[in-house]
């Protein structure tokens, strides 16, 4: 029997994650809501699989997918799957580099329940398991890494490259500080440029600008 640990902040898709595995015959071990308990539980139980949500507390952003990628790294050959709502394919790209035994899906899949254990039960053979959405993502991404940028979103990026700030951009542009926020948030998700720790992800997106240029 298959022993899962599940990862989901969702209460009600939680259980049902649960209810559907324990139909199908997998043994859930753990089930929790956050990437703390995520790591402390494959610790604890050294499950055969890890299903984890990609956004979870306490920010949102990707700290499902920081706990796969350091659960891959730690337990070498860990079949993982990460369940995103949307098609990111940075997150894809950072999981799939991780090694064959990992699956990223898409939440609506989880509808097509017979679909979805057989996705499962391909990662725990070692297989890697990516949603067709993604993959076509992946395949068809731009080569110029600021196409995506609409140009409120390229004229707000090259002021970031002078060295402005929000206010002195806002200034500039004659729009709010509020919308520079948002934009800024827009070019940073658009670069691929997660929260993490250790780096300024406004110093990585100059030097993604000057790279294109």
């Amino acid at each position: 029997m298959t022993r899962v640990v599940i990862a989901e902040d969702g209460v009600l898709l939680r259980e049902g994650l649960v209810g559907v595995l324990v139909r199908f015959g997998f043994e859930v071990v753990a089930a929790v809501g956050d990437a703390a308990e995520l790591i402390t539980a494959v610790k604890e139980h050294q499950p055969d699989l890890v299903i984890t949500d990609i956004k979870m507390p306490p920010s949102f952003q990707d700290e499902g997918l920081r706990a796969a990628v350091r659960l891959r790294q730690d337990h070498p050959g860990l079949p993982v799957v990460v369940l995103s709502q949307y098609v990111q394919q940075e997150y894809a790209a950072d999981l799939i580099g991780t090694g064959d035994g990992v699956g990223y899906l898409l939440k609506d899949r989880v509808a097509d329940i017979v679909e979805f254990v057989a996705a499962l039960r391909g990662v725990v053979g070692g297989g890697t398991v990516v949603d067709p959405d993604v993959v076509r993502r992946l395949i068809s991404r731009p080569q110029d890494p600021l196409a995506g940028l609409s140009g409120r979103e390229r004229e707000v990026l090259a002021l970031i490259a002078e060295g402005r700030s929000n206010s002195a951009i806002a200034a500039a542009l004659f729009i709010s500080e509020p919308a520079v926020s948002k934009h800024v948030g827009n070019i940073l998700a658009k670069l691929g440029l997660p929260p993490t720790d250790d780096t300024n992800r406004r110093v990585l997106a100059v030097l993604t600008y000057l790279r294109a240029r």
